[in-house]
């Protein structure tokens, strides 16, 4: 059976995933990816699964490696007035990337995580696909090249959430009733504003309502995003809502809730998955955010890898920075990032 070197994070997923696949005949090893955010308690915990399952633990450090690439892209994302989402870009460059390459390295022929997708392959090319449970995560995983998804196991895909948690207990992994982790690991409380401040130098700048009329004050850009209701320091009987994000000018622009809603946007450095290049419009579902149910839309192919996007319901707040991720029943399509909304 393969060598394979799990991921574990010191949450239930990855350690049912190393447990099912033990079970199944592989040569399962495990390991910990050590950089900030990453704290003791997980590594001992993570420790503590691979002692139940009798199989080698392994530290590995990229701290290095996930503060020039995921950190340092989150604060440059967020001082050009973007969203970005880290744990998209850590999947990419982090967990199937630098701690692949140490993998293969090693002499594992696969890595494994515990991500909620699914990994098949029909005649040479591997596919992805949504997984099984409610809170299923192909989303966070449509960068993954086909050199990536040959390389990696998901055996959590077949399971839900419920019935990992099952399958924990049976095992006896003592992360059976740890709690879900934080959105982004290396924001102590998801505090984005207190971290960032740490970097950026705050500018303060006019909030200009729809009509270009000054209405307030904001303290600097890095502490909104698109369609935000909350904490922009306004007040009258109907809430605001973000509507802009204006980099040149340093301004917010706020609006009323229906001014949140589009159709249509621009998405660049688009990836497919089922194929190289798009090379004509096709009918997908798709979603600008993870939390987004799926709409019917139209992918239209740009030049510079880009696409324009023609959602067939208006969606909530499609915000620069953040991934709009196309699918075909249950296969990941691919996606791109949201570079301006129309």
């Amino acid at each position: 059976m393969e060598k394979v070197l799990v991921a574990l994070s010191g949450g239930v997923d990855s350690a049912t995933a190393a447990a099912v696949l033990k079970r199944t005949g592989h040569q399962v090893e495990g390991a910990i990816m050590v950089f900030e955010g990453v704290t003791d308690d997980a590594i001992q915990c993570a420790k503590a699964s691979a002692e139940r399952l009798n199989i080698p633990f392994h530290r590995i450090d990229l701290t290095e490696e996930f503060r020039s690439k995921i950190i340092q892209d989150f604060i440059n994302e967020y001082t050009q007035g973007r969203t970005p989402n880290p744990c998209i870009l850590c999947n990419e460059c982090i967990k199937f990337g630098a701690f692949m390459k140490i993998a293969e390295s090693r002499g594992f022929s696969k890595i494994a995580t515990g991500h909620y997708a699914v990994i098949c392959e029909e005649k040479g090319r591997f596919f992805l696909k949504r997984g099984r449970d409610k809170n299923e995560q192909s989303y966070f995983l449509y960068r993954l090249s086909q050199q990536q998804l040959a390389r990696a196991l998901l055996p959590m895909g077949q399971y839900t959430k419920a019935q990992t948690r099952t399958l924990a207990h049976e095992f006896g992994l003592p992360t059976a009733r740890r709690t879900k982790s934080q959105d982004a690991c290396f924001i102590p409380d998801n505090d984005y504003v207190l971290f960032l401040k740490k970097y950026v130098t705050q500018r303060p700048g006019p909030i200009l309502y729809k009509n270009g009329h000054v209405i307030g004050e904001h303290e600097g850009i890095i502490g909104y995003t698109c369609g935000q209701r909350r904490g922009i320091g306004l007040s009258r009987s109907k809430p605001y809502y973000i509507t802009k994000i204006d980099l040149e000018q340093n301004a917010l622009y706020v609006g009323d809730k229906d001014d949140v809603y589009h159709t249509q946007l621009i998405a660049a450095d688009v990836h497919f998955i089922p194929f190289d290049t798009l090379e004509k419009t096709i009918e997908v579902t798709a979603k600008p955010r993870y939390v987004a149910p799926l709409t019917e839309a139209s992918v239209e192919p740009l030049s510079n890898n880009k696409v324009n996007v023609t959602f067939r319901k208006a969606q909530l707040a499609p915000t620069p920075g953040q991934s709009v991720v196309f699918y075909q029943g249950t296969i990941v399509v691919g996606g791109g990032i949201i570079e301006e909304v129309l």
